[in-house]
């Protein structure tokens, strides 16, 4: 895999049948090695070695519904209160962040409320505070530190 805008992280890899596997230390398994994981992984990491988020506040598709509809976030990390505080939104490398990608994770976000967004194709990370009031996404240049 390639490597991607993010500090460098020690995974563990294996090859099972011909395929990659990954070891995903939140679901506390081995998934398969695409493209969009490979993203996701690094995420994962980010947010538990440099953001300092407890493995324990952070959840990898978790179902919500919208509109009748079940869909999943890539990454949802929870609040100390258990109320959702990040949604991110991972894409391949090869997926060009646009404005169907923020209008995703707002959808999501119509169900979850949370504090904060990030999207990112593993390049190009963006970051957003939400503005409920003025319904208005505010850019910034990361997400904040863990803080209990």
């Amino acid at each position: 895999m390639q490597s991607l805008n993010f500090p460098t992280y020690k995974f563990k890899i294996k090859n099972t049948k011909k395929k990659y596997a990954i070891f995903d230390i939140i679901r506390k398994k081995y998934v398969s090695l695409t493209p969009e994981e490979w993203v996701r992984q690094h995420i994962i990491h980010y947010l538990v070695e440099e953001k300092n988020y407890p493995i324990s506040l952070i959840a990898i598709e978790k179902k919500i519904t919208i509109n009748n509809l079940t869909k999943r976030t890539d990454i949802l990390v929870f609040n100390t209160e258990g109320l959702p505080h990040i949604i991110v939104e991972c894409k391949a490398p090869s997926i060009k962040i646009s404005q169907n990608s923020f209008d995703q994770i707002s959808r999501y976000n119509l169900n979850l409320n949370a504090n904060y967004l990030m999207v990112s194709n593993g390049f190009n990370h963006y970051y957003c505070k939400m503005d409920l009031k003025n319904e208005q996404f505010v850019f910034l240049n990361d997400i904040p530190n863990y803080n209990p």
